[in-house]
């Protein structure tokens, strides 16, 4: 069995971690490179940093504050935040990134996948996806950093992770909106609904609120990694706890 992954994500707007509640209503958390530290010495598996106005604002993340971060880092860590060509994504790598993370760049112009793992890899290519629940379906929305640009994209949600792995996406990372920063658990339905169509690795996010919840996305929906944000940011749980619990329950951790 291959180890699970923690990672902690870290919504970035001005050097600021905010969190909000179904991706509105943010809260300032505090500053980024401080609890990237913080999580660093926890014993996350990785982290993720979301610069999440670049979308909406028609802007990409600042290349020098990758480069800063990185210096802090000794683990794995993905960016995003309005890289919408190859040559953006590569010089976030050159600063130090690990993986890059596209989410609405991608729904604009679906080839920039393909691009991007042509000549950096699929392991350096993430894509994420903000999902919301529609009838009995689940659907892609965009510019969801901006509660006042965040819109639907007019894609079925287990389309386009299909499409985007067939592009050649190393990974997916599934933001479900409707239990984000609601701490009820994952939504281990549409999360196993995804597992069923991938073979790349699939990255849970949206509803952490307890160790279960994570014990019960890894059992049942058997994703590579569960991504959360306010529990930890809030200290309401400890990466060591988390993991010690893990392992106990037989999932397979690096402690």
């Amino acid at each position: 069995m291959t180890a699970r992954r923690i990672i902690p994500c870290l919504d970035v707007r001005d050097g600021r971690v905010v969190k909000g509640v179904r991706f509105q209503g943010h809260t300032d958390m505090g500053d980024a490179a401080e609890l990237a530290a913080r999580y660093r010495d926890q014993g996350a598996d990785e982290l993720v940093f979301y610069d999440i106005t670049a979308s909406p604002e028609g802007r990409t993340l600042d290349y020098g504050w990758v480069r800063d971060i990185a210096r802090l880092l000794d683990i794995p860590f993905s960016v995003a935040g309005g890289i919408r060509s190859v040559d953006q994504a590569a010089r976030c790598l050159d600063h130090g990134a690990d993986k890059v993370s596209i989410n609405s760049p991608a729904l604009e112009r679906p080839e920039l996948i393909a691009e991007m793992a042509e000549r950096l890899g699929s392991q350096c290519v993430v894509v994420g996806v903000d999902s919301k629940r529609s009838g009995d379906d689940w659907v892609v929305h965009q510019y969801t950093g901006d509660p006042t640009a965040s819109r639907g994209a007019g894609r079925r949600t287990m389309d386009w992770i299909v499409e985007a792995q067939t592009l050649g996406a190393g990974e997916i990372v599934l933001n479900c909106m409707d239990e984000d920063g609601v701490r009820r658990g994952y939504d281990l339905a549409q999360l196993t609904a995804a597992r069923a169509g991938l073979t790349i690795p699939l990255v849970a996010s949206g509803g952490a609120g307890a160790a279960s919840h994570f014990l019960d996305v890894f059992e049942q929906a058997d994703v590579s990694g569960a991504l959360a944000a306010s529990v930890f940011h809030t200290g309401a749980l400890a990466i060591p706890d988390l993991k010690a619990f893990l392992a106990d329950a037989g999932q397979e951790m690096r402690l």
